[in-house]
């Protein structure tokens, strides 16, 4: 027998914080990087940031943003262009190393018609997939189960990060 109800109350925090006017990627990014564990902020390039998808499609989800607030790829430096599919690279395999998933989506999401989420704000998804990790709570519930907490995550991925850093 399937419960009707479904408690996530991890997710309150969220639902209750305070709404805050702007991109939310950017009041992120421009916070002082004493705060980036609180903005799940995992590393900030030369022209680029890369963070946590605070609603991840799966556990490890991460987001590779230009600095620059633009919503089209068009409007990017080159450099810009050349850190962010470094960084795909770079984070794919320290995810692969540290995850162990069976493979990646990758992708952007370029307008509200493509299913962008915050359209204002050009952003690459990482998302880590393994064999059997869609069930019937995602496809029935619209609800993601994620097996690890974002804390933990992030975490992990500093750690990682620490140990092997990216290249400038």
């Amino acid at each position: 027998m399937i419960s009707e109800r479904l408690y996530t109350p991890w997710r309150m925090k969220y639902i209750n914080q305070k709404k805050i006017d702007g991109c939310v990627f950017c009041n992120a990014l421009n916070e002082q990087s004493d705060n980036d564990r609180e903005n799940f902020l995992v590393y900030r390039g030369q022209y680029t940031f890369t963070m946590m998808n605070i609603y991840p499609y799966n556990t490890g989800h991460l987001l590779i943003l230009p600095y620059a607030h633009v919503s089209h790829l068009n409007q990017t430096s080159a450099e810009s262009h050349f850190e962010m599919i470094t960084l795909v690279t770079y984070f794919t395999d320290l995810l692969s190393d540290l995850m162990k998933p069976d493979g990646f989506n990758l992708g952007m999401n370029i307008g509200k018609a493509a299913g962008a989420g915050i359209d204002s704000h050009l952003h690459f998804h990482i998302v880590p997939r393994w064999n059997g990790d869609s069930n019937f709570v995602s496809v029935v519930g619209e609800t993601r189960v994620l097996p690890e907490e974002l804390g933990t995550t992030y975490s992990r991925i500093i750690e990682s990060l620490r140990q092997r850093p990216p290249t400038k």
